[in-house]
């Protein structure tokens, strides 16, 4: 990890080149003279060459300035935000590992809570001498005897599920097809009587039809036709079966038609 001082340039002899920088300007200016300020009668080419020095080390090493040492306060400060950052790291990687082994969990299905129930109570069983292992180690099935429990448990629940929706769907009444029809009877002539020929419609008899309502509906030339309703259970009656009972009276009937025809 990077440090934060890395970025940051501290220049702690500051005040001595900023002082030899002011002699400088006053030598070219003619107000002072070389080596005027200085112990040891040491050249302003010297001070210069000095800076240089220092400035080099300053670039080659921005946080120590040059062959000094970081402030103790940044130090314990990168080595706090260091341990912090280990414990979210570490706290991190414990969620992530908790997550993959509950996903682990749910892909495996209802099964994985049996079996870790089972591997439960095996685990903290305590052990038994080591004369005894050897003997029961060939005996000892830790799964196949939950597992064959639980397959007879599964088939006993599903039977028993699957009786009880045959005796629910036996239990409930069927639902019964039913149509309106609307038949049209014409009879030979004029001469025909109707009503004696209504009569004989209404004779038609079976189980699933019921006659309904009736009138006579004017054709021309005094001649009336018969147009009757009835009700019929769709898998007893047909309206082939009511063509034919009704044609057979052939003394009345010339023909008979279906006019209207809609379920119920």
């Amino acid at each position: 990890m990077a440090s934060p001082l890395m970025n940051e340039s501290v220049w702690f002899n500051q005040q001595k080149f900023e002082k030899a920088e002011a002699n400088y300007q006053q030598i070219l200016a003619g107000t002072a003279t070389p080596g005027q300020g200085k112990q040891g009668g040491s050249s302003l080419v010297n001070e210069i060459a000095q800076a240089r020095q220092e400035i080099s080390k300053l670039l080659k090493n921005p946080i120590t300035g040059g062959g000094g040492s970081a402030p103790a306060g940044k130090m314990e400060s990168l080595e706090r935000e260091n341990r912090e950052l280990r414990k979210v790291t570490d706290e991190l990687r414990a969620m992530v590992l908790k997550l993959e082994n509950r996903v682990s969990a749910l892909e495996r299905g209802s099964g994985a809570p049996a079996a870790s129930a089972a591997a439960a109570p095996a685990a903290t069983k305590p052990s038994k001498p080591a004369a005894d292992d050897d003997d029961d180690d060939d005996d000892f099935d830790m799964f196949g005897s939950d597992d064959e429990e639980e397959a007879a448990e599964r088939e006993r629940l599903q039977a028993e599920r699957v009786a009880a929706y045959k005796a629910k769907k036996a239990s409930k009444p069927a639902l019964v097809a039913k149509s309106n029809i609307i038949l049209e009877v014409k009879p030979w002539d004029d001469e025909t009587n109707m009503k004696e020929l209504e009569q004989k419609v209404r004779e038609v008899s079976t189980d699933g039809l019921k006659w309904g309502s009736s009138k006579l509906v004017p054709v021309g030339y005094g001649i009336n036709k018969l147009q009757i309703m009835c009700v019929v259970e769709d898998d007893k009656v047909g309206t082939d079966f009511l063509e034919e009972a009704i044609t057979a009276y052939e003394d009345y009937v010339q023909s008979v038609d279906v006019v209207a025809f809609n379920k119920i």
